[in-house]
């Protein structure tokens, strides 16, 4: 019986590598696009059960490729994926026909498990005659079955795996804080196949993947109706970990609507689906993550003290690996082996240099961005171009400040050495450097506003110094997107969306001063995705000076 097809469809090619060797190691037949007009001459001239489809991509764009592949009677269930994760993105793709929405990036599970729906009851039957290989293990796990170990020897993990061993077998909440890449996930999991849960399910739901409506229904399931789109009855992830563990990570972007529903069921193990009329009873161990200050998001108002306690029984924090650079080296082997036997046949030791390297750098991404810097030198074989790209494009751990010069850099945009951040300034009087500073109206004195709205019109007026420029990549930017109403009938909501926008816009705007306007160290050092900068900057208004100036 043949295997099922999937189109995969993204405009980087590293992605459709890693895509297609993870479906096709899975028992898939896996075939690829670099663009939308690729992807509907390939979906009119063939039979495809799946399509993965990039949202983000040069000339054509994901939605339309939906469009008029839709438009033209296309029947296969189709997967969008974003690194975007917009609101509005979601909510159009699942209108124009979508039958998931994945945001990037995700795990093999959660693709999986979304294939699995779309393709429902075909899959299993179909994949039999290709039976999957063993998974791979965990980024800080190692070993077989159930007998996997955390790879650390520092204090901090020994004391982390401790408590996890101490509260597995209990059902209480679990808290996991710390920043992205420290290996929340891998704790989460290593909870769940120390519990008595362990033979049940593990769900995992990335809270900041999809929008509010979308995570509702994700969560919780829908009725047939409840919605447009909403064809058939679909359990939701909560259904679906009954009996298990259900880990919602990034708990900490969940729209507050949400968190109370959600303590609902902490409370009392049942809730309603989405337009259903009757209440569905679960049973799930709740494990969740977050990179956030829960604490100072309860003060700002983003989230919910009530749910933060009833979460908050067994907090768990996960050091940073720039604060246990000892276990740089042996999650380096680990990930050698991992990677190596598939790309670097007989090989198992870095050569020092490359060690040394790793051992002095800070590693902003944690583990994550460690494991794909082994992957990438796996693939590419050559240590001098992930050494180049350590030296050159990053700041190791004990680099000395360097002062502020330009360099070519292969013919591209000079890049300038990272300065030391400014002092805070409070309405200087001149401007003592390039980064545009916003100024909080005076609590007192001639120059207190005349009313509160006047206030905060001052807080959310573009910045005015206009100081002389040596250096074409300090010019001044042009003011932040226009108010679409008066301060005075903006609603708390909306103040606090608009004061967050400006505070992004500068943050983004001093480091891509600091880069030089290279995008992608800045997103590297602002830890977002490339394309989520794009969008960022074209959101907050930021022109980049080399479109107009003239060197």
């Amino acid at each position: 019986m043949d295997r099922i097809a999937v189109l995969v469809v993204d405009d980087e090619e590293s992605v459709r590598t890693f895509l297609g060797e993870l479906l096709g190691n899975a028992g898939y037949q896996v075939r690829c696009a670099a663009s939308g007009a690729q992807a509907l001459e390939m979906l009119e001239g063939g039979s495809f059960d799946a399509v993965l489809l990039d949202v983000v991509m040069p000339e054509m764009s994901g939605l339309e490729v939906l469009r008029r592949y839709r438009s033209a009677g296309g029947g296969a269930p189709v997967i969008v994926l974003s690194a975007l994760s917009g609101a509005d993105d979601a909510v159009r793709a699942m209108k124009l026909g979508a039958s998931d929405y994945l945001a990037k990036p995700f795990g093999n599970d959660e693709l999986e498990d979304v294939l699995a729906r779309a393709l429902g009851t075909r899959a299993p039957a179909r994949q039999a005659v290709a039976p999957t290989p063993a998974r791979p293990a965990a980024p800080v796990l190692e070993g077989a079955g159930e007998a996997r170990a955390i790879i650390s020897t520092s204090p901090a993990m020994r004391r982390a795996r401790a408590l996890v061993e101490r509260i597995a077998d209990t059902d209480v909440p679990v808290l996991l804080l710390g920043e992205s890449g420290t290996g929340k996930e891998v704790i989460a999991r290593e909870i769940h196949a120390r519990s008595q849960r362990r033979n049940k399910p593990f769900i995992k739901v990335n809270c900041a993947a999809l929008p509010g409506e979308l995570l509702e229904s994700e969560l919780f399931g829908h009725e047939r109706g409840a919605f447009t789109g909403a064809t058939a009855e679909k359990p939701g992830k909560f259904e679906l970990a009954d009996q298990g563990t259900i880990f919602l990570d990034e708990i900490g972007e969940m729209a507050i609507r949400l968190q109370a529903k959600l303590l609902q069921v902490l409370q009392d193990e049942e809730f309603f689906r989405v337009g259903g009329k009757k209440s569905v009873r679960v049973d799930s161990r709740v494990v969740v993550a977050t990179n956030r200050d829960l604490e100072k998001e309860i003060a700002l108002g983003n989230f919910r003290e009530d749910l933060y306690y009833r979460l908050n029984v067994v907090a768990i924090r996960l050091p940073a690996l720039r604060e246990r650079m000892e276990d740089v080296v042996p999650l380096t082997d680990h990930f050698l082996k991992k990677y190596g036997r598939n790309y670097i046949q007989g090989v198992s030791e870095l050569p020092s240099e490359v060690l040394r390297a790793f051992t002095e750098y800070e590693w902003p991404g944690n583990v994550r961005e460690l494991e794909n810097m082994v992957r990438r030198l796996c693939v590419l074989k050559d240590p001098t171009l992930v050494l180049d790209e350590l030296r050159q494009g990053r700041i190791p751990a004990s680099a000395p400040s360097l002062p502020t010069s330009y360099a070519g850099d292969d013919g591209a945009a000079p890049v300038r050495a990272p300065e030391p951040e400014p002092e805070p300034v409070v309405r200087a009087a001149a401007p003592v450097a390039s980064t545009q500073v916003l100024e909080m109206p005076s609590r007192g004195g001639t120059s207190a506003p005349a009313s509160p709205a006047q206030g905060l019109s001052e807080l959310f007026a573009s910045p005015t110094p206009q100081p002389r420029y040596a250096n074409p990549f300090d010019m001044p930017q042009p003011p932040p997107p226009p108010l679409t109403m008066p301060v005075a009938e903006m609603s708390l909501k909306d103040i606090g969306k608009r004061a967050a926008m400006l505070a992004e816009r500068e943050a983004i705007l001093s480091m891509l001063q600091r880069t030089a306007w290279n995008k992608r160290k800045a997103a590297g050092k602002l830890r977002i995705s490339y394309k989520a900068l794009l969008y960022k900057i074209k959101e907050c208004g930021i022109v980049d000076p080399r479109a107009s100036a003239e060197f």
